[in-house]
């Protein structure tokens, strides 16, 4: 029997809404304060935009809206209806505010400042915005549905459309501009992906060893993190093993690897990226 849907609370709905505002706006004033002024452009859909209000008369606020539309029919259908709504205030609140800011002095001429400030406004708007549950450009779903049919990871995708946009960016604003551009973009995603994975960045690690419950109890103990057995066999050898599962924050890999070298020095060991840590018990018990 499928469970049906739990709606959010006014309180979470409200807490969204205020917090995609937020972003919005700081996405706005990194394009109309620092960036734009300075020709300075971003990626995806956001950058097109900038590309064809400077070659228009068209404001580049008008250009966000209309451009990001269909991409919501399609986040619609992909991914639901709250994202979608979520998207469209986020670029209805992106839009105007631009064109408020449109006319406002930028804070500095500096093109390094504006590089380094822009695109940490930049980051921390669309992170914020992602991280509630919404989007501001339209071009990671373009990614998404080309990365099905050309079989092509959704990254390498993004960065191929960065590249012609940058690309054309050079013509109109000049290759520098399009060079200051490529490291906005780079500490825009930096940025974004600190706000929306968080700064205590998580490790899962997997360790195989026949002292398997001496590793496990040691964990335990001189790191304070609870650790999950799974059933293994080798491929190989055809031996029964038990596998250890946790998850350690990236300050404590260091110690782990220690612990368990000193156990067993032959033990496999593989540690991996979690963007997101949800569930169980993940408090860390105390040690002393």
């Amino acid at each position: 029997m499928v469970k049906q849907h739990k709606k959010m609370s006014w309180g979470e709905i409200l807490k969204r809404f205020i917090f995609i505002t937020i972003g919005a706006v700081l996405m706005a004033v990194a394009l109309e304060i620092f960036l734009v002024p300075n020709a300075i452009i971003d990626g995806g859909i956001t950058g097109i935009s900038i590309v064809l209000s400077e070659v228009t008369a068209w404001k580049l606020g008008l250009f966000l809206f209309l451009l990001n539309l269909p991409f919501l029919f399609i986040g619609y259908k992909q991914i639901g209806k709250t994202f979608a709504i979520s998207t469209l205030y986020g670029i209805a609140v992106l839009s105007v505010t631009t064109a408020f800011l449109h006319h406002v002095e930028p804070f500095t001429h500096e093109k390094i400042l504006a590089v380094l400030f822009g695109g940490l406004v930049l980051g921390l708007g669309v992170g914020l915005v992602i991280r509630y549950g919404g989007a501001l450009d339209g071009s990671e779903i373009v990614a998404i549905l080309l990365s099905k049919k050309l079989r092509l990871p959704v990254g390498q995708i993004i960065m191929f459309i960065n590249i012609f946009i940058f690309v054309t960016a050079g013509f109109v604003f000049g290759a520098d501009s399009a060079m200051y551009s490529i490291f906005a973009y780079y500490i825009a995603a930096k940025v974004m992906d600190i706000v929306v994975e968080g700064l205590e960045e998580s490790k899962s690690v997997t360790i195989i060893s026949s002292e398997y419950e001496e590793i496990s109890n040691a964990i335990m103990e001189r790191l304070g993190r609870s650790t999950t057995l799974m059933y293994g066999k080798g491929g190989y050898s055809q031996e029964e093993t038990q596998i250890i599962y946790c998850v350690v924050t990236r300050l404590e890999v260091a110690k782990l690897k220690t612990v368990v070298q000193e156990i067993d020095k032959n033990a496999f060991i593989s540690i991996q990226n979690v963007a997101d840590v949800l569930g169980g018990s993940m408090e860390k018990s105390s040690i002393h």
